[in-house]
């Protein structure tokens, strides 16, 4: 490309681009899941980073530890790791995209996966090809239910918990979905 850029075939150096490496603008979209289709792929899932294989922890589960134990393992509402735990990185999930909207995969739930916030972040809007990753196989729930019954004991048994709103939200949707499960 440099050689025929040099020699003033830029119309030959451009067509090489777009044929080897070519340009596709990354699409900007905000996308907000609410904690119910959240709750159900991480079931799904079974809690498990579906790039690494590791265990994952049910988000408000993480919260009440912060709210029991808040010098030891300190929550911020942003994610700031200076001022948070950074289990809530390691260990929080979330939902990617496997092949990433900003390269035209789908916002449905058949591109969506559980991984947690560290390895989202990192995959960013690159392809699994792109990255040398695999998807690996959806975990078990009944194996590793990423601490969500826990939550709701915990809650049943402290009902002020429910004061807070985040921990009231979360704990309606852990019950629905609980229940829904158990059809």
């Amino acid at each position: 490309m440099c050689e025929l850029i040099s020699s003033g075939n830029f119309d030959e150096a451009a067509a090489s681009i777009r044929n080897g490496y070519p340009f596709r603008p990354f699409l900007k979209s905000t996308r907000k899941y609410t904690p119910f289709e959240m709750t159900k792929i991480f079931v799904r899932d079974g809690f498990i980073d579906r790039y690494k294989g590791t265990r994952l922890i049910f988000p408000p589960t993480l919260r009440i530890i912060s709210k029991l134990l808040p010098l030891d393992f300190p929550y911020h509402k942003n994610g700031k790791m200076s001022e948070g735990h950074f289990a809530y990185w390691e260990l929080f999930p979330s939902i990617d995209h496997v092949n990433p909207v900003a390269r035209a995969g789908d916002d449905n739930e058949e591109n969506w996966v559980c991984c947690s916030m560290l390895t989202n972040s990192i995959k960013s809007n690159w392809t699994l090809e792109q990255l040398g990753w695999d998807l690996l196989p959806s975990g078990n729930f009944s194996e590793w239910d990423g601490l969500m019954p826990w939550y709701i004991d915990q809650v049943d048994r402290d009902r002020s918990l429910l004061e807070n709103p985040y921990l009231r939200t979360w704990h309606r949707v852990a019950v629905q979905v609980m229940k829904h499960n158990a059809r």
